[in-house]
């Protein structure tokens, strides 16, 4: 019936695991949990985790080396016994405590994909936090309304439902390089095939913060893979925001006032990023500015 498969890396997920077998087990279902670690070295943690091995239908692996998060994914689906895919990253919890009745509800023969959504905690983090924090709660936690504005692109991998027969026409692409965007390469290969993708709203509060400084760094690494897959021909360059507007931009040539400007910006928007009122704006802006200046100079 379903296979829950959390790809994971040095993070605990006890909790998460715990919850989503009784919830499991209470809705009387042929279920497994696949926890794939992927090559930790926080023996710490391996050790905590190691104890889910003791729940039916649980099982907790350590890869002998990083294989990177597209490949896990892949290797969590290929070693699912079920017809339905749950894919949930390791940093959330469910809202609710029918969330596994609530996507059993709303799958049938013909499903193809369903994301839940995700919610982030009302209560501001700290001072560190708070660009993840303000990122993810005007970005990413959206209702199911505005998410059916562009089903694709507001699609995330860290809390979906998906038929194992769709998710073998579709896997992640593991000839890329392990850097991010790998679930926007996913939904625009969702969009390619013509695969329809369904929003319910059955939310996972995002536990796992960064700190902005390692969030900043993501989103570097974010325009470098999405430089690759403009170069590569992987994605249409009109497919995301960014990218639209980088379009419109190398139209102008002022793609070029852009990348000329980004070492003497960059300084400027990380300041305001680092501090107590990041402003998205200029999340904006930096991002753009690094693809123009990769573009350009690659």
């Amino acid at each position: 019936m379903l296979s829950i498969l959390i790809p994971t890396y040095n993070y605990n997920v006890e909790a998460l695991v715990h919850e989503l077998h009784a919830q499991s087990t209470a809705c009387e279902i042929d279920f497994e949990i696949l926890c794939y670690d992927d090559g930790s070295k926080n023996l710490e943690i391996i050790e905590a985790n190691s104890g889910i091995n003791l729940l039916k239908h649980t099982t907790y692996k350590v890869l002998d080396s990083n294989i990177g998060r597209s490949a896990i994914r892949n290797l969590l689906a290929k070693d699912a016994k079920y017809d339905f895919l749950l894919f949930l990253d390791a940093d959330v919890i469910p809202v609710k405590n029918d969330f596994i009745s609530k996507y059993l509800n709303s799958i049938s023969d013909s499903t193809n994909i369903i994301y839940g959504g995700i919610r982030y905690q009302e209560t501001p983090p700290e001072k560190k936090q708070l660009l993840r924090w303000i990122y993810g709660k005007k970005r990413e936690a959206l209702p199911v309304v505005k998410r059916n504005k562009n089903v694709y692109l507001s699609f995330l991998t860290l809390n979906f439902i998906i038929q194992k027969n769709t998710f073998n026409t579709v896997c992640f692409n593991e000839a890329i390089p392990n850097l991010r965007n790998e679930d926007t390469l996913f939904s625009y290969n969702l969009k390619q095939k013509k695969i329809p993708v369904v929003h319910i709203e059955n939310l996972v509060y995002h536990l796992g913060l960064e700190d902005s400084k390692t969030f900043l760094n993501k989103a570097i690494e974010s325009q470098d893979a999405m430089n690759l897959f403009l170069e590569e021909g992987l994605i249409d360059i009109k497919y995301t925001a960014i990218t639209k507007t980088i379009y419109r931009l190398k139209k102008t040539k002022l793609d070029r006032l852009f990348s000329i400007s980004h070492p003497f910006t960059k300084k400027v928007f990380k300041a305001n990023l680092l501090s107590k009122k990041p402003s998205l704006f200029i999340f904006d802006l930096y991002k753009l500015s690094y693809l123009c200046y990769i573009s350009k100079n690659e």
